[in-house]
């Protein structure tokens, strides 16, 4: 009898977790052993919803993806609350803190992204170049820098527990940083009561996704909601305070332009970065990320892989190979780690039956071409630009591509280029949309949740435009039928983008008995991502429920009604 695979996996978040998830048959049929490491004691979560259970929006419970249980009956080896130390790639084992050392045939690192600490004075930022890991492995590597009291980043559930106490004291919160997980955090946490000001360096928010028009729109509707915006000002240093029990505590963020932001918590929303220190530290290829193939293994060594918000794919040149930096950077996002995932964990078990070989120097190779498989396909399936949406209440942001173009630009290298824009700023709303020979490109759109979702499905056919722009406004107007919008209930119709749902397979899971959002997504995985679609899933599943009714014999909709469905009243988008 042959000897199963040994693949161990070097963390447990949610990629990790949809990793062993997906390799679960290979496991319990022998062909592969699995050994997970994760270095949290709790069972793997989503941490997209992290800032939601930050302000007491959501429990533990409904952010969890993994099923350690299951996993363990079926054979898989967990080693979670432990941190990996080293990997010796000559040996192929992996040592972790215990000085337990774990045998490899393949090694998945899902190690993720840690939170950025920028430069301010009176907050340490640790070093994690080669020379600093070889000095101090045992304090940096798995490990994130320590932050003094009243100041934290926001990556996981300790974190989201100084927020939430935060929210709960009805503190002032100071969010360094207008990003998408900054705004979101910020808006959340004043909707719970919290007074929150966002101090960022730029001259509107969202500036890698919007363009100015769009950012000053999103900025006077943050204010309108009660979020404070400091815009233009670099934060500079901390102050602190001294507590009755003499712990030294945050007290104010004081900027470049001699401002002084006084507040209880301090909120770092800077980015990220990937954990690839062990990776660097085996002498593995690393740029912003671990650099990996189209078939996610490493530059260095084919029998390491990576995944998730760690892996950093770039196809590899005699030109490239030479370079000190690299073109692209980690996804960044769950849907494209997700699929990483699930199309890593099909090759996998194709290699351990024997289906499929892996070689050095060149991608994954298999006796029949014709075999269209996950496992037989010779690389990861190319990701389209990522939509980008802020989940907040009341308010509807999104936007895919570039959209730095201008009505009157003219560029001779796009002479098709054309670019439509439609503002409203004393209402909060705008749209821009930039078109490519008449198909859809990018859009920003603030304010018009049904229009949005027109042009996300646009987007996603890359469909033409109709000739006269201003008909896609109509959406969002007050004479507009919803139901009329026939395209955006089409059988094929992406849902969910993080997990790649039709609105055909929700129609198919409520006949099926699915009559709530939530069974919905433990049935097909929508929603269960970003959860910017749940609002969407209820409009499927509501629409399939009337038309159920109507036939009096609850068709499509399965046996809930109208009613049942009504778990999410965000506003209606595409995007998953």
């Amino acid at each position: 009898m042959t000897a199963p695979h040994r693949i161990v996996l070097i963390g447990y978040g949610p990629v990790g977790a949809r990793f062993v998830d997906e390799l679960l048959p290979a496991v319990a049929d022998g062909s592969v052993e699995l050994t997970v490491v994760g270095g949290e004691h709790v069972e793997a979560y989503n941490r997209v919803l992290v800032a939601e259970y930050a302000v007491g929006g959501t429990e533990l419970d409904s952010m969890l993806v993994g099923d350690r249980a299951g996993a363990e009956t079926a054979g898989v080896r967990m080693r979670l609350g432990v941190a990996a130390r080293s990997i010796d790639r000559d040996a192929r084992t992996v040592e972790l803190e215990t000085g337990e050392l774990l045998g490899y045939d393949r090694l998945v690192l899902a190690t993720g992204a840690r939170a950025n600490v920028p430069t301010l004075d009176g907050v340490e930022r640790r070093r994690r170049d080669l020379v600093s890991l070889e000095k101090y492995a045992g304090a940096l590597v798995g490990r994130d820098d320590e932050l003094p009291a009243g100041i934290t980043a926001l990556r996981d559930l300790a974190d989201a527990e100084r927020v939430l106490a935060a929210v709960r004291a009805r503190h002032r919160i100071i969010v360094l940083g207008a990003g998408v997980l900054g705004l979101e955090l910020a808006l959340a946490a004043a909707h719970a009561g919290a007074e929150v000001c966002v101090v960022h360096h730029g001259g509107h928010p969202m500036p890698r996704n919007l363009d100015r028009g769009a950012g000053l729109v999103l900025r006077a509707a943050l204010r309108r909601t009660g979020v404070t915006v400091v815009a233009n000002s670099r934060a500079e240093a901390v102050g602190f305070r001294d507590d009755a029990d003499g712990t030294r505590r945050f007290d104010q963020l004081v900027t470049a332009d001699g401002k002084q932001l006084r507040g209880e918590l301090l909120v770092l929303s800077c980015g990220v970065s990937a954990r690839a220190e062990l990776a660097l530290l085996a002498g593995l290829r690393t740029a912003a990320g671990i650099v990996v193939h189209p078939w996610l293994a490493s530059w260095t060594d084919p029998a390491v892989f990576a995944i998730g918000d760690c892996a950093q794919i770039v196809e590899h040149t005699e030109e490239n190979a030479r370079e000190r930096t690299l073109p692209g950077a980690p996804a960044g996002l769950i849907g494209p780690g997700w699929r990483q995932a699930d199309w890593l964990a099909a090759r996998l078990a194709a290699e351990a039956r024997g289906e499929v070989r892996g070689e050095a120097s060149a991608p994954p190779s298999t006796a029949d071409a014709a075999d269209r498989s996950p496992g037989a396909q010779t690389a990861l399936p190319a990701e389209r630009e990522a939509i980008v949406m802020l989940k907040a209440e009341h308010l509807d942001v999104v936007a895919v591509g570039d959209v730095a173009a201008e009505p009157w630009d003219e560029d001779p290298a796009h002479p098709l280029r054309r670019v439509a824009q439609w503002a409203d700023p004393e209402h909060h709303r705008y749209v821009k949309m930039v078109t490519e020979a008449g198909v859809l490109t990018a859009f920003a759109s603030v304010g018009m949740p049904r229009t949005a979702a027109e042009l996300t499905l646009l987007f996603e056919r890359r469909g033409e435009l109709p000739a006269d722009r201003s008909l896609l406004l109509r959406f969002d107007g007050p004479d507009d039928d919803p139901s009329a919008a026939g395209d955006a209930f089409a059988p094929t119709a992406t849902v969910c983008w993080c997990n790649g749902v039709t609105v055909e397979r929700i129609e198919a899971s409520a006949a099926a008995g699915s009559t709530t959002v939530a069974c919905v997504g433990r049935d097909t995985r929508a929603g269960t991502g970003c959860g910017g679609c749940k609002g969407r899933i209820g409009e499927v599943l509501a629409r399939a429920a009337a038309a159920g009714t109507a036939s009096g014999t609850g068709g499509s909709g399965g046996p809930g009604g109208p009613g049942s469905v009504a778990e999410s009243d965000d506003a209606p988008s595409l995007t998953g």
